[in-house]
């Protein structure tokens, strides 16, 4: 392992390129590929909406919901959170079940659950830090 000399925040840069070869491989090696991080980046720009976190939110909280009973928990107008579902589901984050002429939305599976979950625990482990 090579040492390096790194100037800090100011003057961010390193005397050597790579310290630990090895290191650098094992992290390259398991660096998702170009479609992956593609896909994970519209998922949280998805995520990064308020208007679509609070829709995405009244399911995880609420089940299975109607757009109306979605946008009266939300605040939002029917147009609005029909818009973002529109979004979610164009990108496999909630699912639509048909029933007649009601459409009920519901997160798409247990992942998008997940982290939520792990997203609102560490919100509110860095509000108790602080």
């Amino acid at each position: 392992m090579s040492s390096a000399s790194y100037d800090g925040p100011a003057g961010a840069t390193c005397a050597v390129r790579v310290v630990d070869p090895e290191k650098v491989a094992y992290v390259s090696a398991a660096m998702p590929d170009g479609d992956a991080i593609t896909e994970l980046t519209q998922v949280f720009g998805l995520l990064a909406d308020p208007g679509r976190l609070r829709v995405i939110t009244a399911l995880l909280e609420g089940g299975e919901m109607c757009v109306c009973d979605i946008a009266a928990a939300c605040g939002h107008s029917e147009s609005a959170v029909s818009h973002a579902l529109r979004l979610l589901r164009a990108s496999r984050v909630v699912r639509v079940r048909r029933a007649g002429r009601m459409a009920y939305y519901r997160l798409d599976d247990s992942h998008v659950r997940m982290l939520l979950d792990i997203a609102l625990t560490h919100v509110g482990h860095t509000k108790e830090g602080a």
